[in-house]
């Protein structure tokens, strides 16, 4: 009876070393500050429930190079534009590898995604596939009737709403055209009906993912946990992997059924995809590109609507400055005929309010976890090899050492400002910097103002009920994602040419 006994103190004594190592060996270097933390759980009760807000002012008590230890995970903030240009760029390579948190590895296949994997040989080629066959200029010009035509059925819908005098959800519609637009550019079909019914199934499977892959999780802080799923993150995160696979297997064996019968190719991405691995005589080719799949439809669909939504909220909150937009688009357009994208140029106003709100509520508040790849100085500081580097994105743009009157919604500092969200200047980074920046950008940048431009060209808009804007609720949702916590809700007015 006593070595069943001995047995099971052993292993509780090895546990607990191998949870407060960490702890010994971080006296041995040079750590950025931060909270000391409690015995075993470290800072995790810090995080709450927005983390991106907890973080940051942690880091107005430790510094904007702060250390914090999560369980078992030693992780280093960054949340000033001086040290996420240090990460971001002067250490560019070192910190190219990701943290993969156990809720993305929960999909199919997660080493074929382009988002979660390091930085090495495979996932330069892919990206370097994107970036010459999806997102350059030529291309997207190309795309451009496309985008047009899925604005004016967005427009189409409002103007329905708006004959009726119902209220519209500015997130779900957004999210329904750029879902429209991502799933023409890669399938050439409509995953949405122009009345937009049926997106719910899509959008919840989005959510699902973005909300709980960026919720904080014990199996990723403890990973001698994973296997219990405490939280079942895992449970409820896998069936919606699981059914995007499906949709996606379902227009694949389409495609393929049509080429075997000499049907002409439409030319579009997911024709591209089964070009390459046909030359390259790659079996399997649906495990490789589902996951790629994933990827452009989260990111493409969701970030954009989210930023659209903030945008509009931001807006209504402040009607001279939705006044202000809207006679600017009159000015240069007028109503006679719906705008394009070749007219966005002209709209310097309106790309300032895109870019104000992506530095208040910036898509993805914390940038995906980056991983030091061996042991690295910054700033006179150690990050040792396998840390988790966050950067708070959110903090950065509204740092008040680079922002005057950071909290509030001013389009007007970017007007004849050089500040670019194309990641050269760090202290306005929503699609990250360096070699892992978002590949959609110029995608998203044109959807975005062109959606924006489009639902405010012909509508005078008011919030519900006679509410006044200052009781807007502009709460934040943490996920991968920052959405709104409370959705946009909208009463479109018909304005008379």
């Amino acid at each position: 009876m006593e070595l069943p006994i001995l047995s099971i103190f052993l292993f509780f004594i090895s546990l607990l070393w191998f949870i407060i190592k960490p702890y010994f060996h971080s006296k041995a270097r040079k750590l950025p500050p931060g909270p000391t933390g409690l015995p075993i759980i470290g800072s995790l009760l810090k995080l709450g429930s927005k983390p991106n807000q907890s973080l940051a002012e942690l880091a107005k008590i430790h510094g904007p190079l702060m250390t914090l230890k999560l369980g078992s995970v030693t992780t280093i903030v960054a949340s000033s534009a001086e040290i996420a240009k240090e990460i971001l760029h002067k250490h560019d390579e070192t910190f190219s590898a990701r943290i993969v948190p156990v809720a993305v590895a929960a999909q199919p296949n997660p080493e074929a995604t382009l988002a979660w994997v390091n930085g090495d040989h495979l996932w330069k080629k892919k990206r370097r596939f994107l970036s010459t066959q999806m997102f350059t200029n030529q291309r997207l010009d190309s795309l451009q009737e496309l985008r047009h035509q899925k604005a004016a059925q967005l427009v189409s819908h409002i103007r329905q709403q708006s004959q009726s005098g119902a209220a519209v959800d500015i997130g779900r519609v957004a999210f329904a055209t750029t879902l429209n637009l991502i799933s023409n550019t890669v399938f050439s079909i409509d995953m949405v009906d122009p009345e937009f019914k049926k997106a719910h199934e899509f959008k919840e499977l989005v959510w699902t993912i973005m909300e709980d892959a960026g919720v904080p999780n014990l199996s990723d802080y403890f990973p001698v946990l994973k296997r219990f799923d405490l939280q079942g993150v895992k449970r409820r995160i896998e069936p919606a992997y699981l059914r995007l696979h499906e949709i996606f297997d379902q227009v694949i064996e389409k495609r393929l059924e049509a080429r075997a019968k000499g049907v002409p190719k439409t030319g579009d991405f997911l024709d591209v995809l089964l070009d390459q691995f046909e030359e390259a005589d790659v079996t399997g080719f649906g495990k490789e590109i589902k996951p790629l799949m994933v990827d452009l439809f989260i990111a493409g669909s969701d970030t954009s609507a989210i930023t659209t939504e903030w945008a509009m909220a931001e807006l209504l909150r402040k009607p001279q400055v939705l006044n202000k937009v809207r006679e600017e688009i009159l000015k240069q357009i007028g109503t006679e005929r719906p705008v394009k994208e070749s007219d966005i140029d002209k709209l310097p106003y309106l790309q300032a309010v895109v870019k104000e709100a992506m530095r208040l509520h910036p898509a993805v508040s914390l940038l995906l976890p980056h991983k030091a790849q061996n042991d690295i100085e910054v700033l006179g500081y150690t990050v040792p090899k396998n840390t988790q580097v966050l950067v708070n994105a959110w903090a950065i743009g509204r740092d008040p050492k680079s922002w005057e009157k950071p909290l509030e919604f001013m389009p007007e500092r970017f007007i004849e400002s050089s500040v670019d969200y194309k990641g050269r200047d760090f202290e306005f980074i929503p699609f990250g910097a360096g070699r892992r920046i978002c590949p959609g950008l110029p995608l998203a940048i044109r959807m975005v103002n062109l959606m924006l431009a489009s639902i405010i060209q012909p509508f005078s808009w008011k919030l519900p009920d006679g509410m006044a804007p200052e009781k807007l609720n502009m709460e934040e949702q943490f996920g991968v994602s920052l959405r709104k916590a409370v959705p946009l809700v909208a009463i479109p007015i018909m304005e008379e040419n």
